[in-house]
């Protein structure tokens, strides 16, 4: 049983343990399968007020990886990607739903090159387990089909049986290890991004008072 209470508040993805990934098929007989190895996520989880949760993630074109070097670089070309011209793809949600025990409905918009389209992705909560340094981390996975045309990925190479090299019909692949991002963990980027800390005069203030603020994980 996982406890939902737990996954109120907000979440990174850790890059290292994330994979965010499609697979198509090739001639029509075997699928390729690849991967973006630079990405960032973040999640914000209300349960109480689902229209407060939101999510955004950024997936770095040029680091496209399907284990081939040369359909890397076809990928990164202006064929597909065109990683030059449009250097990341994103989804930011607009509403997210518990349709199902531990089961979502993410919808937002994807944006890959000049092209964004709302779409829907199911995931799945799988799991919410302590890490081996104390860190609290969420397992989410998921699959969405989409036609790659959409986005104006519309390069392809006919094949004598009359069928086409590279599937329009593309499946978007979800394997997300989220890390619960702490209050005083947000407070000390907050003052790494600020470079600043607190003024003498705020400590002085604060003699003699209790200054323990409340760390509210909404």
């Amino acid at each position: 049983m996982i406890d939902l209470e737990k996954v109120n508040g907000d979440w990174e993805f850790d890059p290292t343990h994330t994979r965010i990934g499609f697979s198509a098929k090739h001639a029509m007989v075997t699928t390729v399968r690849g991967a973006f190895n630079e990405i960032t996520g973040h999640l914000h989880v209300d349960t109480e007020n689902p229209d407060q949760s939101w999510a955004k993630v950024v997936m770095k074109v040029g680091s496209v990886d399907t284990r081939v070097q040369q359909r890397d670089d076809h990928l990164r070309s202006a064929d597909f990607f065109d990683a030059e011209k449009w250097p990341e793809i994103t989804f930011v949600s607009t509403h997210i739903e518990e349709v199902d025990d531990r089961a979502f409905s993410v919808t937002g918009d994807l944006t890959i090159r000049d092209v964004t389209k709302q779409v829907m992705i199911p995931l799945a909560l799988i799991g919410l387990e302590t890490g081996a340094y104390g860190e609290l981390r969420a397992g989410f996975e998921g699959t969405r089909r989409l036609n790659r045309r959409d986005f104006g990925l519309v390069w392809n190479t006919p094949l004598d049986s009359g069928g086409v090299l590279v599937s329009e019909k593309i499946t978007l692949e979800f394997e997300i290890s989220a890390v619960k991002v702490e209050a005083s963990d947000e407070d000390a980027a907050e003052q790494d991004e600020s470079g600043e800390e607190k003024p003498a005069e705020d400590a002085a203030e604060g003699e003699g008072e209790d200054t323990t603020e409340d760390s509210d994980e909404s």
